[in-house]
């Protein structure tokens, strides 16, 4: 009997030591971390081969993520929240119509684009998520209030946007996203599809999921993805985008992250959560946490894409097993560098307050 309780003793101590690496009471859900004159927000634009883009929309593109950073900028320089940057950001390139979310999104096999996306805030561990949306113009806004004004953390479909209505936002007819660069990448990817009579065919490695993370001057972090998935999915798919802990994760104990890339591959391998818990638990640096997934564990699987990483120091991590993965990144500075369109791109250094 002595050795079972001193087992049992023993046991509850492994076990109160592993609580309280978990939930350490400085960085317990709520808790505020200390102040920083510093922030940071990284936005990314797609992973994927860029190689085939004409240079004239890769320049757009650039521009696009100038603006939209900007829009982020401008609310952390001022002392506002990293959720409302990650908002601000996504909703200036869900409007551009040149990335693959919002205005710009693929179209599915029945030729109509469905949206995903979802938002976490790292300080509360709060988050949204909305999914198969055919009617909302900005769905990384609904996944927002889903997350403010529901007690759940995703809805989809017809009860996503019945909700969005109960909100008083406008359901918008599916040809608010025609799109005639989208329209013909569909048209080719049917065509090719039924000369091969290949149910798995994949018409682009090219993708265009844009995502935020971002570091605010109270030091907290925050997490955003929007998505139209990917070209001639099957009605009703749902990627990685909206699932937290696949392509979307943020953490004040660990980090905040944004994949973009073949969403099934993230989802199998939780890929945001695992690179946010190697970090708390392995107590490795962002950089190789990051590297470890993307290069190593997804390249294993032939896995592709890329993520965005940010952790509560302001560590940059933007690693991706592709031809090319543009990201911009911007500091109290005010200096933007867009960079990643190809492995052997020169980063372009604008300002954010032009």
């Amino acid at each position: 009997m002595k050795a079972i309780r001193s087992l049992t003793l023993l046991l509850a101590v492994i076990a109160a030591v592993r609580m309280a690496d978990r939930f350490p009471f400085s960085a317990a859900v709520g808790a505020a971390p200390a102040p920083s004159a510093g922030f940071v927000l990284v936005a990314h634009g797609g992973a994927g081969d860029y190689s085939n883009m004409k240079t004239e929309q890769v320049e757009m593109r650039r521009a696009a993520m100038v603006k939209a950073v900007q829009a982020g900028y401008a609310i952390l320089a001022r002392g506002g929240p990293s959720m409302d940057a990650v908002e601000a950001t996504i909703r200036v390139m869900e409007d551009s119509r040149l990335f693959d979310a919002g205005r710009g999104s693929y179209y599915t096999r029945e030729g109509v684009p469905e949206m995903d996306a979802s938002i976490m805030d790292g300080r509360t561990l709060n988050a949204g998520s909305v999914a198969s949306l055919k009617h909302i113009a900005n769905p990384i806004h609904l996944a927002r209030l889903v997350m403010e004004k529901t007690p759940h953390v995703m809805l989809v479909g017809e009860g996503a946007e019945e909700f969005a209505k109960s909100q008083g936002i406008e359901l918008v007819s599916p040809y608010l996203f025609f799109n005639e660069r989208e329209w013909q990448r569909y048209k080719n990817a049917k065509s090719a599809e039924e000369k091969n009579k290949s149910a798995g065919f994949s018409a682009s490695e090219e993708h265009g999921t844009v995502g935020v993370v971002a570091l605010d001057q109270g030091g907290n972090l925050a997490a955003g993805t929007s998505t139209g998935g990917t070209v001639m999915k099957m009605p009703g798919r749902v990627g990685d985008s909206p699932i937290l802990g696949a392509g979307t994760y943020a953490n004040n104990a660990s980090c905040a992250v944004s994949g973009t890339g073949t969403g099934e591959f993230f989802m199998r391998n939780i890929v945001a959560a695992d690179i946010c818990e190697r970090v708390r638990y392995l107590h490795v640096t962002l950089d190789q946490a990051a590297n470890e997934v993307v290069m190593k564990e997804l390249v294993e699987q032939h896995g592709d894409g890329g993520v965005i990483a940010l952790d509560q120091k302001g560590n940059v991590a933007t690693p991706f097993n592709t031809n090319g993965m543009m990201t911009a990144t911007v500091r109290a500075d005010g200096k933007i560098t867009i960079q990643g369109w190809s492995k052997n791109a020169k980063p372009i250094i604008v300002s954010a307050t032009k």
